[in-house]
């Protein structure tokens, strides 16, 4: 997505066998949680803000003219919202048991809720709209459905068959409406809190390294490794910056 100047996506590698589509439910023995905190360091950019030009009944009910495209959300304590956390090359694990809100999609005040949605591969999407005006869901990426919503409460489903990121938006003339849905082959990912915090839990005995993609940013592709602190656990702190006055950090542990 072009214009999505902020949106932050972080990437932590995980070096268990090899990657394969065919994901095996397996009894995680000896399992770990990894947990940790996103967060914005330096100055934070300007939020990016669209005119409400269209329904403003509907879309801006408290008249606020303008909405938050949601490009990046930075909370007091810098922590950053809405940024997907997952492991890669990880072939079997535990069962899938992403949050249901996430795979729910609904169209309210102009707004897709949630922002971010996790499907799991060859699983159902729900999609609705709360709002008595025509919207449409077009996806592009790894989906590329155009459904449109001319009536209030009525759900339709859609399979996602391949995995990776879709970009989701209204082609009904709310041109700030835009979401993200990334589709999953595994159950090891999550979306961070209003904190920027995040937790993967009964994750397979492995070494661990990382690699971030941060939009906005630039990739960066460390070969650091999380270093253990004892038995039972790794910590790590990691910090990309690719322009001035830009810069993430993400914290991790590691224990079990």
């Amino acid at each position: 997505m072009g214009h999505s100047l902020f949106r932050v996506t972080i990437f932590l590698t995980f070096a268990v066998p090899l990657f394969s589509q065919n994901y095996q439910v397996t009894t995680v023995v000896d399992g770990g949680t990894i947990s940790g905190t996103v967060k914005w360091i330096g100055t934070v950019p300007r939020s990016l803000e669209a005119p409400i030009t269209k329904d403003q009944p509907i879309c801006d009910p408290e008249s606020k003219k303008t909405t938050d495209l949601e490009r990046l959300v930075v909370g007091p304590e810098g922590g950053v919202a809405n940024t997907i956390v997952y492991l890669k090359d990880i072939s079997r694990g535990k069962a899938f048991d992403l949050p249901p809100q996430l795979r729910h999609l609904d169209q309210k005040h102009c707004r897709y809720v949630p922002h971010i949605v996790l499907v799991p591969q060859n699983e159902m999407l729900t999609m609705r709209s709360s709002d008595a005006t025509l919207h449409t869901i077009h996806m592009d990426g790894a989906a590329t459905y155009n459904l449109p919503f001319p009536f209030p409460d009525q759900p339709t489903s859609r399979t996602m068959a391949t995995p990776g990121l879709v970009n989701l938006r209204c082609n009904g003339g709310h041109v700030w409406m835009n979401a993200e849905m990334m589709v999953v082959s595994h159950p090891y990912y999550v979306v961070t809190d209003a904190t920027g915090r995040f937790e993967l839990t009964s994750v397979p005995p492995g070494k661990v390294s990382d690699r971030r993609l941060a939009r906005g940013l630039g990739t960066c592709r460390q070969g650091a490794s999380l270093r253990r602190v004892d038995g039972t656990k790794w910590n790590a702190r990691y910090s990309v910056s690719r322009k001035p006055g830009r810069s993430l950090s993400l914290s991790a542990e590691t224990r079990r």
